[in-house]
């Protein structure tokens, strides 16, 4: 188990944590930010309900897509020893959306 990510709530202030979890069949790992929001769906918060998500090094692309869609208003990471505070928005400047196939 690798990295760490944390999400914390609007209206609790409440933090809930993930971690990598590896698997030997490359790619059916999960990254810590997905595990994150799996956990908190799983436990009745919805998108829109995140803050601030805080993760140990820059997201993957797929992650982005996944703090794009769960609604994460700040995405705070370590790069290069140094702590990067971002939106969605300039992390993920193109992100997709389903409602774009109409």
């Amino acid at each position: 188990y690798g990295p760490i990510a944390a999400a914390r709530f609007h209206h609790d202030g409440r933090v809930i944590e993930g971690v990598n979890v590896e698997n030997a069949a490359y790619p059916l790992g999960v990254c810590a930010e997905r595990t994150t929001f799996a956990r908190a769906i799983t436990e009745g918060y919805r998108p829109g309900d995140f803050e601030v998500a805080a993760i140990t090094a820059s997201p993957c692309g797929g992650c982005r897509q996944w703090l794009a869609e769960m609604g994460v208003e700040r995405v705070v990471f370590r790069n290069g020893g140094r702590i990067v505070r971002m939106t969605v928005d300039e992390l993920l400047p193109e992100q997709f959306d389903a409602g774009d196939l109409d």
